[in-house]
């Protein structure tokens, strides 16, 4: 049995070198065991930028390849293994491997949707892809002073390894910014310069509101439509389990209660006058 040992939870370039000398070595799927090694420190994730250069050396005592072999990889694994290795599942490094090893015997397995293991690679893809949307939509930054300057503060709970890579949107996003995004794995600080990662932290550092958080309930408060309300969907696009970190979502459950009597109150309303007026159209003279 090989042991490989990854320098941390989305170690792209260990996986991958450890998977090319096993696969060229020889060792089948079930021969491998796949881990990540245990660090003092929480800070080990590498980030998305540096997946490709920082240099990861797994452990394992699998032979050298000989020299001339060849692994083949198909452009439609590579990417999927760039979302699946942020997965949190534990099996998802053996998983690849075990799809990288048929890939080798199985021409076109990639293209089989139908086979248990592609599948299972594209649900998890689908998982991740998720997360990251999911990530964009719902941190709430709350405005603090840390060492007299102005900090953005923000709490998600992501469900996979996805701080690293999800960094370039909030960069682009808030460039100007000097903002910290923590999660229970690890968190991240952008100053306006460079990124750094953090070790994991606790909501409870975060402050509990700002000044400008009433100013946001009352804007929510007043562009919800009682007569749109689509409930299912909403609690679709927005599950339960992130309301606790969303501010506006104290007012949820008030304006659901309201939306029925709300709405029977414009249905009985009488008609108005439009407010502004509306320029009629003139044609000009032929």
């Amino acid at each position: 049995m090989e042991t490989v040992y990854l320098q941390h939870e989305t170690d792209m370039d260990g996986w991958r070198d450890a998977a090319r000398r096993l696969i060229l070595a020889g060792v089948a799927p079930h021969d491998v065991h796949w881990c990540v090694r245990p660090t003092e420190e929480s800070i080990v994730q590498g980030d998305i930028f540096a997946m490709a250069s920082v240099k990861s050396v797994p452990d394992t005592q699998a032979p050298p390849a000989k020299d001339g072999q060849r692994l083949m990889v198909s452009k439609q694994f590579i990417e999927l293994a760039r979302m699946v290795i942020l997965h949190a599942a534990t099996e998802r490094f053996g998983l690849l491997y075990r799809v990288l090893w048929r890939c080798q015997r199985e021409r076109g397995l990639m293209r089989l949707t139908g086979d248990a293991d592609v599948a299972r690679l594209h649900a998890m893809a689908k998982a991740v892809g998720r997360d990251k949307h999911k990530m964009k939509a719902f941190v709430r930054f709350r405005e603090t002073v840390v060492e007299v300057r102005t900090r953005y503060l923000a709490w998600f709970e992501p469900e996979h390894h996805i701080i690293a890579a999800i960094a370039p949107f909030f960069i682009g996003r808030f460039t100007s910014m000097d903002w910290t995004i923590m999660s229970p794995r690890m968190g991240m600080h952008w100053d306006g310069k460079a990124l750094q990662f953090l070790p994991g932290g606790m909501p409870e550092a975060l402050p509990e509101e700002d000044a400008s958080e009433a100013l946001w309930l009352s804007y929510y408060r007043h562009i919800f439509n009682p007569a749109r309300l689509k409930l299912k969907a909403m609690q679709k696009e927005m599950p339960k389990k992130y309301w606790h970190n969303l501010p506006e979502a104290e007012l949820i459950e008030e304006l659901i209660a309201e939306a029925g009597a709300r709405t029977q109150a414009m249905l009985e309303r009488p008609p108005e006058a439009p407010r502004r007026k509306i320029v009629g159209y003139k044609r000009k003279p032929d």
